[in-house]
């Protein structure tokens, strides 16, 4: 029994879609294990589009989004490194982007596109788009997106020295290349269309672990 408890303690499940709006998700502390698994509503892309904005003062290596198939471990991977990169991977494949605006206790707002007709990927970071890139991939089947923690596996593999210490809010996913109109109109906050795969004002998610549900800081002016 003593078991049982301590396993509905440790892991919350979203038994319906929550709707986030004006929350954010609190990974307070530097773990192995903590994380919130989220459930797209397609098994299947051809494209990918992902948004989200978050805040830390990590100065290590860390993932900011993981989405893992049973075949690639980074199949659409956005993680950030010590030094002022942003590695973007597709079906394991990597490029790099400055970012050298990652300013530490500070939000920020980052998409990404990748599409396979083309083969390229695309990031925004706080309104700036970057050049294009090509990293190739086929479709993406079957995904597992974890936030907080980076797949070196499937579902799983997680290494404490890339695990998210920080607030992340507004999680998209689209499963296609969103325009760069669609996008601005992410970036300041104003009415876009939510994502179709991933959608904040209605997440299907499950958290392990220590990470809190707590109201977005906003400004008080």
């Amino acid at each position: 029994m003593a078991f049982l408890l301590l396993l509905v303690m440790l892991t919350t499940c979203a038994a319906i879609p929550q709707d986030l709006s004006g929350k954010m998700f609190t990974f307070p502390e530097e773990t192995g294990t903590a994380n919130v698994r989220l459930k797209t509503s397609t098994q299947d892309f051809k494209a990918v589009t992902v948004c989200f904005r978050s805040i830390t003062d990590l100065r290590r290596d860390h993932n900011l989004f993981s989405l893992a198939t049973p075949s690639a471990q980074n199949a659409f991977l956005i993680f950030k490194t010590a030094s002022s990169v942003i590695d973007f991977l597709v079906s394991n494949k990597k490029v790099e982007f400055g970012a050298e605006d990652y300013k530490l206790n500070m939000w920020h707002s980052i998409c990404s596109t990748w599409d396979s007709k083309t083969g390229l990927v695309q990031l925004w970071f706080d309104g700036k788009s970057s050049i294009r890139k090509f990293t190739g991939g086929s479709n993406i089947t079957t995904p597992s997106v974890i936030l907080g923690q980076e797949q070196d596996s499937f579902g799983g593999g997680f290494d404490v020295k890339q695990s998210f210490v920080g607030m992340m809010s507004d999680v998209h996913m689209w499963d296609y290349t969103l325009s760069s109109c669609e996008i601005e109109r992410y970036m300041d906050d104003l009415n876009f269309t939510p994502g179709n795969a991933l959608n904040w004002r209605a997440l299907d998610f499950q958290i392990t672990e220590r990470v809190l549900i707590e109201d977005k800081q906003m400004s008080c002016h």
